[in-house]
């Protein structure tokens, strides 16, 4: 890739950065509220977030798009190399929690089992060695969740920093429309810290540049219900209510 054209690229590879930030912290955090109260961390869950090298998942492509975004460093301005650096460790605590999901999945059954049979002394001892050993991945599981639980805490800091200068991001403000619901799961208390970082003093600009991006892009419907919830959610904004006019003046030149 070059530089040229990550730079045409950037504001998408914005977008991109954090719809699989939420993605991927959604999954993860269902994983481990499963597995606190019970049940397994699921390998197979694990493995198609990470993917592999000819087939990456959406956890890899995250990681691959952090270090095209950040792979030139700002000494000055280190937000994007700790963000880089924060996903990367999420990505390999990911992988290592996939290998002991996968002992616990495939092999302890086989071990518990192991423990009822009618086995020669020196094999049972054997046998219930390794198996302490195996249960051993249940604590480091514990630990892989603590550890991406709080660097996924730090990255929800971290956004709002980073993307202070993306008001101007129609993919961006696109995605937070649509998908809104999602990075509100994701980002919790730390959601209305995004916005304000991102929109400042004007929250409404996330759906009016929501639908002037559809507009450009052709979308109708979808732009009009972008517009309608700008004067909707801010009915004394003058910039949502233009919004909305030169959006249904569009629509009745289109008969739509």
């Amino acid at each position: 890739m070059t530089k040229s054209w990550l730079r045409q690229k950037h504001d998408e590879f914005v977008r991109d950065l954090l719809r699989d930030f939420c993605l991927s912290a959604r999954i993860l955090e269902e994983r481990f509220r499963a597995f606190e109260a019970g049940g397994g961390m699921v390998f197979e869950v694990l493995r198609d977030l990470l993917g592999e090298q000819m087939n990456k998942g959406l956890l890899w492509r995250l990681k691959d798009t952090a270090h095209h975004l950040f792979r030139d460093r700002d000494e000055d301005n280190p937000v994007g190399q700790f963000l880089d650096w924060c996903i990367g460790y999420i990505f390999h605590e990911t992988m290592k929690l996939k290998e002991d999901a996968y002992q616990q999945q495939n092999y302890a059954p086989w071990f518990r089992e192991m423990q009822n049979r009618e086995l020669p002394e020196t094999d049972l001892i054997i046998s219930r060695e390794l198996f302490q050993l195996l249960m051993q991945t249940n604590e480091s599981m514990q630990r892989e969740s603590r550890r991406i639980r709080f660097i996924i805490r730090q990255c929800r800091k971290l956004f709002p920093i980073y993307l202070a200068d993306q008001e101007k991001n129609h993919w961006l403000a696109r995605f937070l429309f649509k998908y809104n619901g999602l990075v509100r799961e994701v980002f919790e208390e730390n959601y209305r810290d995004l916005i304000r970082a991102i929109y400042k003093d004007s929250p409404e600009m996330l759906e009016i540049m929501a639908s002037r991006s559809l507009r450009e892009g052709g979308w109708v419907i979808q732009a009009a219900e972008a517009a309608e919830a700008a004067c909707g959610k801010w009915p004394a904004s003058q910039a949502a209510a233009l919004e909305k006019q030169t959006v249904d003046a569009w629509r009745a030149r289109l008969r739509v």
